[in-house]
């Protein structure tokens, strides 16, 4: 019984510490636009800091998780945090472009130690196996409302303080709750939890392997690249995007600016990701995840299309915020259970960072990319009709995969 009662304080430690981890780097698109301003330079700098900072998350991701599975959840995550809060720090305080793309480096790394990988496995380990896919689709939720509390945040402290620095340094000294939030991750790796007795002798090379053997890992890791494109184009970007336009509003007779329309953008797509990752991680508790996963990219693809459509407002911003919002991360719940149902828990931090990988590398194109070409071509036009092709390509491809355990699972042995 009491395992049954404990397994939420890691699922609610680890949402609270993707809350700010995510929450903090979803509100750097409203940083795009002062800090061009303030140095003086385009807007591929700071796209390509946080692109590149959201690229080595990837790139640490398999390492961090391999850590995590082997030596614990906890001081991972912990250790992560600090890097995090180190690197937010030399953001606040960078005067030019070298220190601000160190500064995201850092953070960079710290988020890959301190997100999903690690505390998606810490959570798989420790939760019964007809609960992991609401209790990933609750700790996603997490995320979704930093997204939702602190973005608009950032975004308001920006407009009244008018100076990007000290808005950094709010986001900093709230980033370090993140260490103190890690203890909450710490296992009992004696309890052997779900099915890890026979499976915990299997090695990395053998996990590895076995996973690049399967055409399902491939498709799966292929697709989740089109996620990292959506989301990073669209939160470092859409702010701007909106500021670009003029578009802006007024609430109950207060004025709200363009730019803090565009945080209350990104806001209101996190709150409604709350429950789009718990109506999707219910969903792949009841479908076939490969199935959900195309047809929330064909969702997608068809709100990019209907928001290019509609005259540009701040009514139909909006209502493209909440309509993606649903369909923000449940891909991760859905992904990230996939992984889990189709290898087994054992290795699933490791095997996660392979697929996250892939996410990451989609997100530095994203971010990056549009970046790039709104220097060059002064628009996002072309940005917003690749969005669409990738959405359509991802739903193709995740139709194809095949939802089953690898043959070791079920036939119940492990190779050592």
């Amino acid at each position: 019984m009491s395992r049954q009662r404990n397994f939420w304080i890691p699922v609610i430690c680890g949402g609270m510490i993707l809350t700010i981890g995510i929450g903090a780097r979803q509100s750097f698109g409203i940083f795009q636009k002062p800090i061009a301003a303030d140095l003086n330079v385009g807007r591929e700098l700071w796209s390509f800091g946080t692109a590149l900072a959201m690229l080595l998350m990837g790139v640490f991701s398999p390492f961090v998780g391999n850590l995590a599975d082997r030596f614990g959840t906890a001081r991972t995550v912990a250790a992560g945090g600090m890097l995090y809060v180190a690197g937010m720090l030399m953001i606040a305080l960078a005067t030019e472009g070298m220190m601000l793309t160190l500064g995201n480096v850092l953070s960079g790394i710290g988020m890959a130690a301190a997100g999903f990988g690690p505390i998606f496995g810490a959570i798989a380990r420790q939760t019964p196996v007809d609960k992991r896919s609401v209790a990933l689709g609750v700790a996603t939720a997490g995320g979704s409302f930093g997204q939702f509390a602190i973005v608009p945040l950032a975004s308001i402290l920006q407009s009244r303080f008018d100076n990007w620095h000290t808005t950094m340094f709010v986001l900093t000294a709230l980033s370090a709750l993140m260490v103190l939030l890690a203890f909450g991750l710490r296992e009992n790796r004696a309890a052997g939890f779900g099915p890890l007795g026979a499976a915990r002798t299997q090695s990395t090379q053998n996990a590895l392997q076995e996973a690049f053997r399967t055409q399902g890992f491939w498709l799966l890791t292929i697709g989740f690249f089109v996620c990292g494109f959506h989301v990073s184009f669209i939160g470092l970007h859409l702010p701007s995007y909106i500021s670009d336009n003029a578009i802006g509003m007024a609430f109950f007779g207060r004025p709200i600016s363009a730019i803090e329309l565009g945080g209350w953008a990104i806001g209101l797509v996190g709150l409604f990701n709350i429950a789009g990752s718990l109506l999707w991680g219910w969903l792949g508790g009841h479908h076939l995840r490969k199935d959900m996963l195309a047809l929330l990219y064909a969702l997608r693809a068809l709100a990019f299309v209907v928001f290019l459509a509609l005259p540009l407002s701040w009514v139909s911003v909006l209502l493209f915020a909440a309509s993606l919002g649903f369909l923000w991360l449940g891909t991760v719940p859905l992904t990230s259970g996939l992984v889990g149902y189709m290898f087994g828990p054992a290795h699933m931090s490791m095997l996660w960072g392979v697929v996250f990988f892939s996410h990451q590398l989609g997100s530095f194109l994203g971010g990056w990319g549009a970046g790039r070409l709104y220097d060059i071509q002064g628009n996002y036009n072309s940005m917003w009709w690749i969005s669409v092709g990738l959405g359509v390509f991802a739903a193709l491809i995740h139709w194809r995969i095949r939802e089953q355990p690898v043959e070791r699972l079920a036939l119940g042995v492990a190779p050592s």
